[in-house]
């Protein structure tokens, strides 16, 4: 197993981005407390505040997958505040390189 790292951006509907924020705050909360959640961050873009951006380092593919697929905060948000979100711009799966 190898460590992964992912980059997320999503844009959130017009008039939306406050509800959407507070979400994502929720989602990761919960998510730097999972097995093999070795940084989990939300930023937030300056010259836009409608787009937000994920940076993420998992243990393992497969720790990842666990959380992305089964995590109740997951679940909840894609059941309660999916509907906030535009579009996602980018994802990003990446192996170090250094």
């Amino acid at each position: 197993m190898s460590e992964l790292f992912i980059n997320v951006v999503l844009y959130a509907k017009q008039g939306r981005e406050q509800e959407l924020h507070e979400a994502l705050k929720v989602v990761v909360e919960a998510s730097r407390k999972e097995e093999g959640a070795l940084r989990y961050e939300l930023f937030r873009d300056q010259a836009d505040p409608r787009r937000f951006i994920f940076l993420e380092h998992w243990a393992s593919l497969e720790l990842r997958e666990k959380h992305h697929n089964h995590g109740p905060h997951i679940k909840h948000f894609e059941t309660h505040h999916a509907d906030a979100v535009e579009r996602r711009e980018a994802a990003y799966f990446m192996d170090s390189a250094a």
